[in-house]
């Protein structure tokens, strides 16, 4: 009976064997390192939807309109000072004002509600639908109005302008017409308040000079 005999294995097979085995590990390993990158940065794109999204719901705002004081007794303003306005053309709460036109005197609008604090009523304040579907303020069915020309807080350069055939007024809490000369206002009851802290911060700096900050707040009353 013959017996088997077997093949020794050169040195060079083992060394093919570990060579080929070395390659498939870091081809596997590249592949496993690849998935993982590949799917570490499909995550990235997700924020940036979400912070679309966020500016989206903080663009929605509420409009209020409030009264400021004017020499032709209260008028109303929006809250950051802005004089506003009604027109004498338009009928009922329709607006007449559009393109050229609502360009010099911007359309008071409102993403959210509209609200009324000082002396407007909130009863009289409402809304309706241009036709570009945006929501514009009215106030006792008068829609409202900016004037492009007004420099800024405090000034009504608008008053009796008649551009684009009829008269611009300011607006009585009353709802009614102010056609009265004006030029400018101060917000009432708020122009103050900001500048009471100004008083005691001035001491903190020169402490020398604290007396003379208790008479200053004095005249505040």
């Amino acid at each position: 009976m013959r017996k088997a005999t077997f093949a020794p294995v050169s040195k060079r097979t083992k060394l093919v064997g570990g060579v080929g085995g070395a390659l498939g590990a870091a081809v596997v390993v590249a592949a496993c390192s690849s998935g993982a990158s590949s799917s570490a940065a499909a995550p990235a794109a997700s924020p940036a939807g979400a912070s679309s999204s966020s500016a989206g719901a903080s663009s929605s705002g509420v409009t209020v309109i409030t009264t400021a004081k004017s020499s032709a007794g209260t008028v109303l303003a929006s809250s950051s000072g802005r004089a506003v306005y009604l027109w004498a053309k338009d009928t009922g709460d329709m607006s007449n004002c559009n393109g050229a036109c609502a360009g010099a005197w911007p359309p008071v609008t409102t993403t959210g509600t509209a609200t009324a604090s000082g002396g407007a009523k909130a009863s009289d304040i409402g809304t309706i639908t241009r036709s570009d579907g945006t929501k514009q303020v009215t106030y006792d069915g008068h829609p409202l109005y900016y004037f492009a020309g007004d420099s800024g807080p405090g000034t009504a350069s608008g008053q009796g302008s008649d551009a684009f055939g009829a008269k611009w007024w300011l607006v009585a809490p009353t709802g009614s017409d102010v056609t009265a000369a004006v030029t400018s206002f101060t917000a009432g009851g708020s122009a103050g308040a900001p500048a009471a802290p100004a008083v005691p911060a001035a001491p903190a700096s020169t402490p020398a000079s604290t007396p003379a900050s208790s008479s200053a707040g004095g005249s505040w009353s």
